[in-house]
């Protein structure tokens, strides 16, 4: 395959894995029996676990009951769970890539891009769970409540029949039970078409983003590469810094898995009022390098080239399922399969958050969700099940949203939710002034609602509705001459349901 062809393959690739076939989860297909997990081949294979002649005192934990692996958002809430149960004292040890305590990766792009003159996020200010109004958990937190913390050491091995991990220091890690909560890595252009190009940036930890920001400070000219959350963000961030900013796609608007047209064009609209162009429907052939090595442009397929000192990748994720992969995957949504409690084909090992393929019970489907929510929940959920008799099975809605334009001096702000699943037709209400809501109604039941700069009541409404699915009148909901009308009927609706 060409370089330009793999490079489109992997644009492409995020439009076709979030089709809409199944809604937004986006990406979820479907399966007869959403409970069963197959053991995978490999299991009691002589590859499967490496065999390892240790004493006690090998191990780098001192806390061996309990380890989770990974540093972000489930593992963060999944401590707070345990702390909770009070049982964390001396039992559960932390292990992860990343050099900082676990903390609410969602702020990496949006606040913490801010211009260094509008108050941009920091740490300690967003570990977790403040993003839940919860306690925030600095390293110190885990200290006091006796938590072992292994930092920038990943996981590279594990020994299934001794319990035992391997990092990449070659530190033995003990576990009785274990918790994979290792998360996304970020999907990159191949180096052979300038992925690895100094000025070339992917997002997903804090190292990541303070390598942007090192970037923006001598930035002119910004190339964002996706026309998704990141795309999204970052060039709103962008905006901020005063600079030359351009977002490619492939796609015909912004946002295809979730935007129906007619949204996608308001929020183009809305950045183009901003300052942002677009080149919509795009396919780059290479990243251009100048003599220092440092990329100076995007070439694309028809032979133009877009000047840039910075780019920005974010065309979607891939599950950090590292070697993990031996426990058991889902070969159509890729990541750990679990059951409705977390738990893998393996005894005493759960996978939880971005990394877990798991039942999502309302739609009788397995998913793999990428957000802040379901890494909470998840988390939580696996734990009580871990630590208690709580046998319930996991019934997440799947929930999205987004912030931008939020820093001082932002003509306008932008923050929209949505909840349940993005089938059937559309209704949409309000001109974007600044409101706008849109319906999908399937068979006659509402299945997913967005709204953009709703009130706070307006927005609890909508995980109602999205998880009652009431029958709606669409003629009605039609006519509605505003966004405000619209959710009164909606809410009528719902409130029939509950009459019969």
């Amino acid at each position: 395959m060409s370089s330009s062809s793999v490079c489109r393959a992997r644009m492409s690739s995020i439009s076709h894995a979030l089709s809409l076939k199944h809604g937004l989860s986006l990406w979820c297909p479907q399966l007869a029996s959403v409970n069963k997990i197959s053991e995978p081949s490999c299991i009691g294979s002589a590859r499967f676990s490496r065999r390892l002649t240790v004493s006690a005192s090998s191990f780098a934990n001192e806390n061996r009951e309990y380890v989770i692996v990974g540093g972000g958002n489930s593992a963060g809430y999944a401590a707070r769970t345990f702390v909770e149960h009070g049982v964390a004292d001396g039992k559960l040890c932390i292990v992860s890539k990343e050099a900082y305590a676990p903390y609410e990766r969602p702020a990496l792009t949006k606040g913490y891009l801010f211009p260094l003159d509008k108050k941009p996020a920091r740490l300690p200010g967003f570990h977790t769970c403040v993003g839940s109004g919860g306690e925030r958990q600095t390293p110190e937190w885990y200290n006091e409540k006796g938590i072992e913390m292994l930092y920038e050491d990943p996981v590279t091995n594990i020994d299934i029949e001794k319990q035992t991990l391997i990092t990449n220091s070659g530190k033995l890690v003990k576990y009785g039970a274990l918790i994979i909560a290792t998360g996304c890595t970020a999907s990159r252009f191949p180096d052979k078409i300038g992925g690895n190009l100094a000025g070339v940036h992917y997002i997903r930890d804090v190292a990541d983003a303070n390598s942007l920001i090192s970037s923006l400070e001598k930035a002119k000219k910004v190339v964002i590469v996706g026309g998704g959350y990141i795309g999204m963000e970052v060039a709103a961030a962008a905006v901020g810094w005063k600079l030359d900013t351009t977002i490619i796609f492939p796609e015909d608007h912004l946002m295809t898995r979730l935007f129906t047209p007619s949204l996608g064009q308001k929020y183009e609209e809305l950045y183009q009022d901003n300052g942002v162009k677009f080149v919509k429907g795009a396919s780059i052939k290479h990243l251009e390098a100048g003599s220092d090595g440092r990329v100076v442009g995007v070439k694309l397929e028809d032979g133009s080239t877009i000047e840039a000192d910075t780019v920005v990748i974010g065309i979607g994720a891939k599950p950090a399922v590292g070697p993990f992969e031996r426990i058991g995957l889902n070969s159509d949504v890729g990541g750990i399969q679990v059951d409705g409690q977390f738990r893998t084909s393996i005894p005493g090992i759960f996978a939880i958050g971005d990394v877990a393929a798991f039942p999502l019970k309302m739609y009788n489907r397995i998913a793999r969700v990428e957000h802040v929510d379901h890494a909470r929940r998840s988390a939580k959920h696996c734990v009580q099940s871990l630590l208690t008799a709580h046998t319930a099975t996991y019934d997440y809605l799947p929930s999205f949203y987004s912030r931008v334009f939020e820093y001082e001096g932002s003509q306008r702000k932008v923050w929209w939710q949505f909840f349940g699943d993005n089938v059937g037709e559309t209704v949409e209400i309000g001109k974007f002034d600044p409101k706008v809501a849109t319906f999908w109604i399937d068979s006659g039941k509402l299945k997913g609602v967005f709204l953009e700069s709703g009130s706070p009541e307006e927005f609890q409404l909508l995980p109602k509705l999205a998880r009652s699915q009431p029958s709606v009148d669409i003629a009605k909901l039609r006519k509605a001459s505003s966004v405000e009308e619209a959710l009164e009927i909606a809410q009528s609706s719902l409130q029939v349901e509950v009459k019969v």
